[in-house]
């Protein structure tokens, strides 16, 4: 009896000191990054990435992230510095066709143009077979001795992210369906999925198009999440997440969130105007990662409860649909 009291006790002060789950806290520790080239022999296509690698030498849970339209390996590095400082190695792709490539050679005049002949099925069809040739060249590297990247990843708990087309890509490696034929670029060994700005199917029934996704997602998007590029509306952005039947799901509408509020610049090079959405971006993805990635409980119930929303503002739309509960 006076064991078991004992041990109550001491249980007791256990928990009371526990300092409570926070997924903006990161240690400090110098975040090393490093650039590689996949080569993808069967394409005859070089996939240029950038790895966020964390201070762990142990192998850690990998993300992936797709850039929007006009984009590069080097953008966002504000999600891969945080991500990798909580212990995930992150993995920026770059997709020749639709990348930075597309803009800096054109007038200004004219990058509109080159942008929104880049947004074509063949570059979503390049991107979705993009996804899978990084993912075999991180198993060949992990696997191999004299490569910096040997035994630093866990590829078994492999996260997909990406924004505007980057988020099209992940829908699409996700399990999206399109009505050519039935098409998917489903890849298997991505078990959860963060969509910033995605995109209601092009042609055909939403609801067709998302049912085969099947793992856990974040939807990310604001009031004023509007692109020039295919007229993509506010309101079209918001019917993804009704369509989510078949996988656990999440969705933020930032209030008077834009496009670029993901980003750090524009092409114009035009910063965020409100800090705000940074912060609640990071914690919103860091407490999904943990939550999918590492099987962390306490971030699932910070994601599910009142930590969420204190991140936001009353105005902010928070919503999860019942297989996320």
């Amino acid at each position: 009896m006076r064991f078991r009291v004992l041990a109550a006790l001491l249980l007791s002060v256990l928990t009371l000191g526990a300092a409570p789950y926070d997924p903006l806290k990161v240690p400090e520790a110098k975040i090393d990054t490093k650039t590689f080239e996949v080569k993808d022999a069967k394409r005859d296509r070089a996939i240029p990435v950038r790895v966020y690698l964390p201070a762990t030498a142990k192998p850690a849970p990998v993300i992936l992230f797709s850039h929007g339209l006009g984009g590069s390996r080097d953008n966002n590095p504000y999600l891969g510095n945080h991500w990798a400082g909580r212990g995930y190695v992150v993995v920026f792709v770059q997709h020749a066709g639709s990348d930075e490539a597309v803009w800096k050679g054109a007038p200004v005049i004219g990058r509109m143009a080159e942008l929104k002949k880049a947004a074509s099925l063949e570059n979503l069809t390049a991107r979705g077979k993009d996804i899978p040739a990084v993912i075999d060249a991180l198993t060949a590297w992990n696997a191999d001795k004299t490569h910096p990247l040997h035994d630093r990843l866990d590829l078994a708990h492999l996260g997909m992210s990406g924004h505007s087309f980057g988020a099209v890509t992940t829908q699409a490696v996700s399990g999206q369906t399109y009505p050519l034929g039935g098409m998917s670029f489903l890849e298997p060994r991505i078990k959860a999925s963060v969509m910033m700005s995605p995109s209601p199917p092009a042609m055909g029934d939403p609801a067709k198009a998302f049912a085969s996704i099947k793992v856990p997602c974040l939807l990310m998007t604001g009031t004023g999440d509007t692109s020039p590029i295919g007229n993509t509306s506010a309101e079209d952005r918001l019917k993804v997440f009704p369509n989510l039947k078949s996988a656990p799901a999440w969705q933020v509408v930032f209030d008077k969130g834009v496009h670029m509020t993901f980003g750090e610049r524009d092409l114009l090079g035009a910063a965020p105007k409100d800090p705000r959405y940074h912060r609640a971006i990071l914690a919103l993805t860091t407490a999904f990662w943990d939550t999918e990635l590492k099987g962390d409980k306490d971030a699932k119930a910070w994601l599910n409860g009142s930590g969420a929303k204190a991140v936001l503002i009353p105005a902010d739309k928070w919503e999860k649909n019942a297989k996320a509960e």
